[in-house]
């Protein structure tokens, strides 16, 4: 799909931050960070306890996100189930390297991989 095509994407919105929103403001933990591609949102996976950025996604009305993964580039729609070729967005692209996955490193429990969904 043409990115002309996609209502509400903005390639030039910038990302909220480098961590998910609302996983920093709760004192909670991602594994991995999607980023809305309508207005810059950073929110946590599908698979993450909170999956801030589906929920971010869907009360927004801003159905196209795209991973804020370094070396990962791909668009997925909510409303469609479809992976997309997209734009390229404002960087940053992702968090920074040095972050951890998952993170943020002081808060990811022991048992963290029999919490994901």
């Amino acid at each position: 799909m043409a990115d002309q095509q996609i209502p509400g994407l903005d390639p030039t919105a910038t990302p909220s931050g480098t961590g998910c929103m609302e996983c920093l403001a709760r004192e909670g933990w991602w594994f991995h960070l999607r980023r809305c591609a309508a207005c810059g949102h950073i929110g946590c996976c599908d698979s993450s306890p909170g999956q801030h950025g589906t929920k971010h996604a869907r009360e927004a009305g801003h159905p196209l996100l795209t991973s804020f993964e370094p070396g990962e580039d791909w668009f997925w729609n909510i409303e469609t189930d479809q992976y997309y070729e997209g734009p390229e967005l404002a960087p940053p692209t992702a968090h920074p390297a040095s972050q951890s996955t998952p993170g943020p490193q002081d808060r990811v429990p022991q048992d963290w991989e029999q919490q994901l969904h």
